[in-house]
């Protein structure tokens, strides 16, 4: 008895083992060719060279210069400028409609509710070169193509169902006796929302702003679409460096955006605790 339960014991060991390791390996195999951008982007010279089949990368090359050369282009400048532009703008218009319209899905007396959810959530499912042709053809009849206002309002409709599913998760445990109670006491619709509802969905609301904000910080087809020469921004600026002239300040703008992705993972994994432990609160009072 005692032997079987030793190499059960052995056998579950090892098992674990292999798991973790083969989790790390995988993981590794995701990871490393993003950050070996890193190190590429703080090289000093002009361009990659090639040695026996193997690129040569000295430790004495180190240097800021593609760095400095993105804040000193004023191309990479203005392609900032139109992402965070872009990226806020269409985060705010996406955050407003998606929350609004998750807290209304959210009842169960909701007409045709399902059929709702799934045409809202299709600018996830459709291909974005169908979604982005489909938004070219309808908002130059508005006169929304190639302007800053028709590009926000694009990436507004890509933001938005990242802020119906997280909203539509965080209500999945609220307690709508808090709103029948505020109703009887008097309190208006706007009044229930801002003082009981937002309060509690809060971390949900944040997350898929989050969401909305990287969805519109690395979209780039339906730029390509929508976009003039005024608009272009940094992915756009990067697709355009690809195909006209490969220079290493991409790589000094690709460390830049996965410093910043990697601020807002961990924004969101912070703010997924916090709603994780409201709820819980709030299923022990």
């Amino acid at each position: 008895m005692a032997h079987s339960t030793l190499y059960y014991s052995w056998s579950h060991r090892l098992g674990a083992w292999l798991l973790r390791g083969c989790s790390w390996l995988v993981l590794l195999f995701l990871i490393l060719p993003i950050l070996v951008i890193v190190p590429l982007s703080f090289n000093h010279e002009p361009f990659f060279s090639f040695t026996q089949g193997m690129l040569t990368f000295e430790p004495g090359a180190y240097s800021l210069r593609w760095y400095r050369q993105v804040f000193e282009d004023e191309a990479w400048l203005l392609s900032i400028k139109n992402s965070f532009i872009i990226g806020i703008s269409a985060t705010l218009i996406a955050t407003v409609l998606g929350t609004c319209a998750a807290v209304g899905l959210a009842r169960d007396e909701m007409p045709a509710r399902r059929l709702i959810t799934a045409l809202l959530l299709s600018p996830m499912i459709v291909p974005v070169i169908i979604t982005a042709a489909g938004m070219f053809i309808f908002f130059s009849d508005f006169g929304l193509s190639g302007n800053l206002l028709g590009v926000i309002v694009a990436h507004a409709v890509l933001g938005t169902p990242f802020v119906i599913i997280t909203v539509t998760a965080t209500l999945a445990g609220f307690d709508y006796s808090l709103v029948r109670a505020a109703q009887s006491l008097g309190a208006r619709p706007m009044q229930v929302f801002f003082d009981v509802i937002l309060p509690l969905i809060r971390p949900g609301v944040i997350s898929g702003a989050l969401f909305a904000f990287i969805t519109s910080f690395d979209e780039v087809v339906v730029i390509l679409f929508m976009a003039g020469p005024e608009q272009r921004t940094i992915p756009r600026q990067m697709f355009s460096g690809l195909r006209e002239q490969i220079n290493p300040s991409i790589l000094a703008v690709a460390t830049l955006l996965i410093l910043m992705s990697i601020i807002l993972l961990i924004t969101l994994e912070l703010l997924r605790r916090r709603s994780e432990r409201m709820r819980s609160a709030q299923i022990s009072e």
